[in-house]
């Protein structure tokens, strides 16, 4: 019997995929368990429907990383921090501290955990802070660490 399988299954198949199990397997364990449909011209029909959706979502997305990336591109962020003897920092600027001031100063939301650049930026100078925005879409941060006026 061909089904169609709502969820990943061990040793069978994954999810979306048309598969060949036999009778009992479907109508004793796949069938009860919402793991899959049976195969057939609505269901097939369903299917492509779904794929072409995802398809759309996912160029979408795409498209919206890549957007921020370009935005990301002309922001240039600066920061003041505290020095001691010989030009070394108390600290380092973190992760969390970029996004935060990319929210408040740009209003762009970039997720801390994406970073591939995870520093520490702990010593004065520029930085160019690489992140994965989507699957294939890197955006840059540049970065200016400058000493406090005492």
């Amino acid at each position: 019997m061909k089904v169609i399988l709502l969820e990943d299954v061990k040793n069978v198949g994954k999810k979306d995929q048309v598969v060949e199990v036999s009778d009992g397997y479907a109508l004793n364990f796949l069938f009860p368990r919402r793991l899959a449909v049976q195969m057939s011209k609505k269901s097939a029909a369903v299917l492509k429907a779904q794929q072409k959706q995802e398809r759309e979502d996912e160029t979408k997305l795409i498209s919206k990383a890549q957007e921020l990336a370009e935005a990301l591109a002309q922001i240039f962020l600066e920061f003041e921090v505290k020095t001691g003897r010989e030009g070394k920092l108390f600290g380092a600027i973190s992760t969390k501290q970029v996004t935060d001031e990319l929210d408040r100063l740009h209003n762009l939301k970039v997720d801390r955990r994406k970073f591939i650049d995870k520093g520490p930026f702990d010593k004065l100078g520029y930085y160019e802070i690489k992140v994965e925005l989507h699957k294939g879409v890197i955006g840059k941060i540049r970065l200016h660490l400058v000493e406090e006026d005492k």
